[in-house]
C-alpha cells in the first residue's frame, strides 16, 4: 500500500478539489473508489485520459478501482454546457460499451491479485427500478433547491434551450450509484472530472442520508492548452483512443506536437515516468527547445501505453517521411497511413519506367512539360524524400518503396503518391 497517492497526485497536479478527509482515507488502507465513463461513443478520446491515468496510479498504489461503464446513465447522458445531448438507442450503447471496455483493458489490470480492477454496467440497477420506487427511494432525499444549485443545472437553466425533466434528474442517477457501489462494493471514493462535482457530491450526500456513512470525492482538473484551446481539439477533429478513428501516426503526432508551455505537465498527467526523469527532461526543453526530448518521450509513453510499443517504432518510421529522411526502411502501409488524404495516382509501370518530368505532368504536379523540366532544375522536386535534379532522370518499379509506391513532392508540402499496380 502506497501511503503516498495523494501527494503524488498533487504533485502531478492532478488534484482539482477533494473532500475533507480524503487524503487521510487513502493513506489509511486499501480504497474501493470509481469513475465513470459515458458510452456516447465506441471509443474514448484524449479527454478521457486524465480520469483514466487517475484510476490506473489509484490501482498501482494498491487500491481498488471500479470503471462504471454507463448504460444506464447513458441512456439520459450528463447535462452539457449548452445544449441536451443526443439519445442513443440500446443497442448503440450496448456496442458502445463493448469498445469502451477493451480500451479500459490497457490501463487498467483485471488480473491483479488482492485488487483486481472491475467493469460495472449502471443498467444492472438503474434499468431495474421501477419509477414510483425510484422517485419513493431516491427522489424524496433531494430537493429542487439542493438540485438548482448544482452548476451544470444552473448553466443549462441559463441557456436558450433550457433543460428537460430527463437531463434534470441525471444527477439522481449518478448520486444512486455511489450508493449501489457503496452497498455491492463497499465503494467509498468516487473520482472523475471537476465538472462532476456536483454529482459526486450528491452521491456523498446520499449515502450519508440512506447509510449514516462518510464517504470521499476526489476530482481532476479539465485540461485547456497554454493558448486556451481545450484539450484534445484539433483542425482534423477529436483524437480518439480507437486507432480505426484515429491511427497511431495520428496519434503519435497530436503528441508529438504539444507546444513547449504544456509538455512537462502533459508528461506529469499521462505518463509513468518517475519524478527524476520529468525534471531531466523538463531541464532539456528549457535548455535546448529545438530537440523537442520531451515531446518524443510523451509521445512515445502515451502511444506505447494505448496501442502498444509495437505502434511507437510504426510511427517513428513514418515520420521519416514526413521529414525528409532516408525511408529505405518503411513499409508500404505505413507510408498509406501517414499519405491517407493525400492525392494519389495508379500507373502501369513496365521495366523500362516512366521519366520524371512525364510522370510530375500526368498526376498534375506541373501543368506542363516545360513546368517540369524548370522545376526539376530548380531544385524543387522529391522522388522518396531524395532530390531529382536531373530531367532526363527515369523511374523504375525497382525504385519504388517495396516495389509497389513512390512518393512525389513539389516543394516543401505538395505530395501525392503513386500507386504502381503490379
Amino acid at each position: 500500500m502506497s501511503a503516498g497517492l495523494y501527494d503524488e497526485l498533487s504533485w502531478r497536479e492532478m488534484i482539482y478539489d477533494g473532500t475533507e478527509g480524503v487524503r487521510e482515507a487513502l493513506a489509511a488502507g486499501s480504497v474501493t473508489g470509481y469513475i465513470g465513463f459515458d458510452p456516447t461513443a465506441d471509443s474514448l478520446h484524449v479527454g478521457s485520459l486524465l480520469p483514466l491515468m487517475t484510476l490506473a496510479r489509484f490501482q498501482r498504489a494498491g487500491h481498488s478501482p471500479i470503471a462504471i461503464a454507463g448504460g444506464g446513465t447513458g441512456m439520459i447522458g450528463d447535462p452539457k454546457p449548452t445544449q441536451e445531448r443526443p439519445l442513443l438507442s440500446r443497442e448503440e450503447i450496448d456496442r458502445n460499451l463493448a469498445g469502451i471496455r477493451s480500451q479500459l483493458e490497457r490501463f487498467l489490470d483485471f488480473d491483479r491479485p488482492g485488487n483486481p480492477a472491475r467493469v460495472v454496467n449502471n443498467a444492472d440497477w438503474l434499468a431495474a427500478f421501477d419509477l414510483l420506487g425510484f422517485l419513493r427511494d431516491t427522489g424524496k432525499y433531494f430537493t429542487v433547491s439542493y438540485m438548482l444549485q448544482k452548476d451544470a443545472i444552473g448553466r443549462r437553466l441559463e441557456s436558450e434551450e433550457g433543460i428537460s425533466f430527463t437531463e434534470f434528474s441525471y444527477l439522481l442517477l449518478q448520486a444512486r450509484d455511489y450508493l449501489e457501489l457503496f452497498d455491492r462494493f463497499h465503494c467509498t471514493l468516487q473520482m472523475g472530472g471537476s465538472d462532476q462535482w456536483g454529482n459526486i457530491t450528491a452521491g456523498i450526500d446520499l449515502i450519508r442520508k440512506m447509510r449514516g456513512q462518510k464517504v470521499h470525492g476526489l476530482v481532476v482538473p479539465l485540461i485547456t492548452t497554454s493558448s486556451g484551446v481545450k484539450f484534445g481539439k484539433t483542425e482534423a477533429g477529436t483524437v480518439w483512443l480507437d486507432a480505426a478513428r484515429t491511427s497511431p501516426f495520428r496519434f503519435h503526432q497530436f503528441w508529438l506536437n504539444t507546444d513547449d508551455r504544456d509538455v512537462v505537465r502533459y508528461l506529469k498527467f499521462f505518463t509513468f515516468l518517475s519524478r527524476e526523469e520529468i525534471d531531466a527532461l523538463a531541464r532539456e526543453t528549457a535548455e535546448r527547445p529545438q530537440e523537442r526530448a520531451a515531446q518524443r518521450a510523451l509521445a512515445n509513453a502515451v502511444t506505447a501505453l494505448v496501442h502498444g510499443d509495437d505502434h511507437v517504432q510504426r510511427a517513428e518510421r513514418a515520420a521519416k517521411v514526413l521529414f525528409g529522411e532516408r525511408i529505405d526502411d518503411v513499409r508500404v502501409e505505413d507510408v498509406l497511413m501517414v499519405f491517407a488524404d493525400a492525392p494519389s495516382t495508379d500507373l502501369d509501370l513496365t521495366d523500362e519506367g516512366i521519366g520524371v518530368s512525364d510522370l510530375l505532368v500526368r498526376v498534375k504536379l506541373t501543368p506542363s512539360k516545360s513546368e517540369a523540366v524548370r522545376l526539376l532544375k530548380s531544385g524543387g522536386v522529391y522522388v522518396n524524400n531524395a532530390r531529382v535534379a536531373d530531367e532526363k532522370a527515369r523511374l523504375a518499379p525497382s525504385d519504388a518503396i517495396g516495389g509497389e509506391l513512390f512518393i512525389l513532392r513539389k516543394g516543401r508540402k505538395d505530395h501525392h503518391i503513386v500507386r504502381v499496380r503490379k
